[in-house]
């Protein structure tokens, strides 16, 4: 059995040889192409790829039931930019606690914090490139440069990490890292703005 969205599919589980290929399938479908699939649930556990391909790993034979659950692509990316302001709050408050705690040579701590602050940082960068991808308009010379910082700077973080100079690393999170994070903030909120528009023209149009 294959429920889409709530609504059980004319396609059959023992039609494929496994749940990659349900998934293609289910996305094949015109209707699918301005949503995003939120959950799959197998024999009603949720599943996540933990490495590439690995819905091609799971045979059909151990599929009962495949639940797929999608939102509207607009609805996503709305609430993606309400999570990107967060998402940059969050960078500004632990770059500033990274560097504190670099400073107190506690390193141990300041490391596993900054290993977050990296994850989160290239999600941010994901999360806005996709988005601007997708819906946004806004392409102003200052909205580029803070993108453009944000981008040299986290490739130079991770330089300097590699090198171990702490005291160095501090002073850029403090100096450099953080003004540029404050900047994004902007950006952010007229990024949000930029999405809203798009997709109010386009659900109009």
């Amino acid at each position: 059995m294959i429920i889409i969205d709530g609504q059980r599919s004319p396609l059959e589980v023992h039609q494929f040889e496994n749940l990659e290929q349900i998934i293609e399938k289910v996305m094949e479908d015109r209707r699918m192409h301005s949503r995003i699939v939120t959950d799959v649930l197998v024999n009603d556990e949720a599943f996540s790829e933990i490495y590439p391909h690995q819905a091609e790993d799971m045979e059909a034979s151990y599929i009962k039931r495949v639940e797929i659950v999608s939102v509207p692509a607009s609805e996503m990316a709305q609430d993606i930019t309400r999570e990107l302001y967060k998402v940059v709050t969050l960078m500004g408050k632990a770059g500033r606690q990274v560097a504190d705690l670099f400073r107190q040579a506690d390193d141990d701590q300041a490391l596993e914090l900054y290993g977050d602050l990296l994850d989160v940082n290239r999600d941010f960068l994901s999360m806005v490139g996709v988005l601007r991808s997708e819906y946004a308009t806004d392409t102003s010379e200052e909205f580029e440069a803070s993108l453009s910082d944000l981008s040299s700077l986290f490739s130079e973080m991770i330089e300097i990490q590699e090198n171990e100079d702490w005291i160095l690393l501090s002073d850029l999170l403090e100096y450099e890292y953080l003004p540029v994070v404050e900047k994004t903030k902007n950006m952010v909120a007229r990024l949000r703005e930029s999405v809203r528009t798009t997709i109010r023209q386009e659900t109009n149009g």
